[in-house]
């Protein structure tokens, strides 16, 4: 959930989505304090979706900024991405992770898995989550962090010889063998505890399925075929574009309806086979309608939305510690007011959350800057793999 590229400064659409998505994540975790009430159940329920919005707006925005110039037939500078990447990432990332690691009371739980494991990307495949559930929604920083690491390469072989065809039967296939995966870890691993012990059941399903970057490739892949959609497509793309109001919300609101009723059981076999690619189709229209200008999610402009998508992603990382820490303070005649309590929270996450983005996010992004106008941080041709024109 950490791409926000100069885009999205010039598509408010994609801003909306992106608030909507931290703001549901934040909901969603509101189970650690307690939650917010039953009037709101629903939409606490469906709150972990919004992480997915991320996987496609994710896989929208990088897979845009790499394709395009594969497509003029430009190689493609790995350093240079993997350089920029680390600058918008690991600032704010490390500045969190020292403080759970630091400072025990800062984390929401008292278990976390080793630091290696967090400086190496591995927590979502390695987690304990039985006993080292502190600091564990980095699981989605992992994954797209294995997406960062291999989608270039993933990029520039497809572009030696490029093909619709062989895109297409590429997705095809991630998407079946990920239904597939899915699919026999549910029958094999969670299928034969599911009446005998609900706890291992829940346990497994997180570790197994929800958490592993190999299950979840869903939201990325929909999020890409976006962009070279746009790209290599350019009149289908204006056709979509010219029919957002009509025909892309619609379909995008209904396929997404759908998906959240299929996972209104969200650990049963069908939702965890089908619903993943659904919800990731049905988000992927959404953002289709909404980095559309003419489209009405593409140009609604409300105030604040910009702002805290733009402190999203220090948001993310830090707002479970701050629930935890705003809870101990909070006195129980406070707590048993749950709009009230949830209303304090949000306040203090964000204000911890822009704080995070100030101090550690934006330094470094413009330092990132200040060194691409001097060109210190240039393309190293010795990283340059020469690519075919489509």
């Amino acid at each position: 959930m950490t791409t926000r590229e100069t885009t999205m400064r010039r598509l408010p659409g994609l801003d909306l989505l992106r608030a909507v998505a931290i703001v549901w994540v934040m909901l969603f975790h509101s189970y650690i304090v307690g939650g917010i009430g039953e009037h709101f159940a629903v939409l606490q329920d469906s709150g972990w979706m919004g992480v997915d919005l991320f996987f496609v707006l994710s896989g929208y925005l990088i897979g845009s900024q790499l394709l395009k110039p594969l497509a003029r037939g430009e190689p493609l500078h790995f350093g240079n991405f993997y350089l920029r990447r680390s600058f918008r990432v690991l600032p704010a990332y490390l500045v969190v992770l020292a403080l759970y690691f630091l400072i025990p009371d800062f984390r929401e739980s008292p278990g976390i898995q080793p630091l290696w494991q967090f400086l190496t990307y591995t927590v979502n495949l390695l987690i304990d989550y039985d006993h080292h559930k502190a600091f564990s929604h980095v699981w989605s920083l992992c994954v797209e962090e294995h997406f960062y690491l291999l989608f270039p390469l993933l990029a520039w072989w497809l572009m030696r010889k490029p093909s619709a065809t062989k895109f297409i039967s590429l997705g095809v296939a991630i998407v079946l063998a990920g239904m597939a995966l899915r699919g026999f870890i549910w029958l094999h691993e969670l299928a034969p505890v599911q009446n005998a012990d609900s706890d291992l059941f829940g346990l497994r399903y997180v570790q197994d399925i929800y958490y592993p970057t190999y299950t979840r490739l869903d939201g990325l892949l929909a999020g890409v075929s976006l962009a070279a959609l746009e790209i290599f497509r350019p009149l289908a793309w204006q056709r979509m574009q010219r029919s957002a109001n009509t025909m892309l919300l619609p379909a995008g609101f209904a396929l997404f309806g759908f998906a959240v009723w299929l996972f209104r059981d969200r650990t049963g076999l069908l939702p965890n086979v089908i619903g993943y690619p659904l919800l990731s189709a049905g988000m992927a229209l959404l953002v289709a309608a909404a980095s559309t200008p003419t489209c009405w999610l593409g140009r609604w402009r409300i105030p604040g939305v910009e702002g805290l998508a733009l402190i999203s992603y220090s948001l993310y990382l830090i707002h479970k510690a701050i629930f935890h820490l705003v809870e101990m303070a909070l006195t129980p005649s406070i707590q048993q007011h749950a709009l009230l309590t949830f209303a304090i929270y949000t306040v203090a996450s964000l204000l911890a959350g822009t704080l995070l983005f100030f101090c550690a996010e934006q330094p470094f992004l413009r330092l990132r800057d200040r060194l691409r106008r001097k060109k210190i941080v240039t393309t190293d041709e010795a990283t340059a793999l020469p690519v075919e024109a489509p």
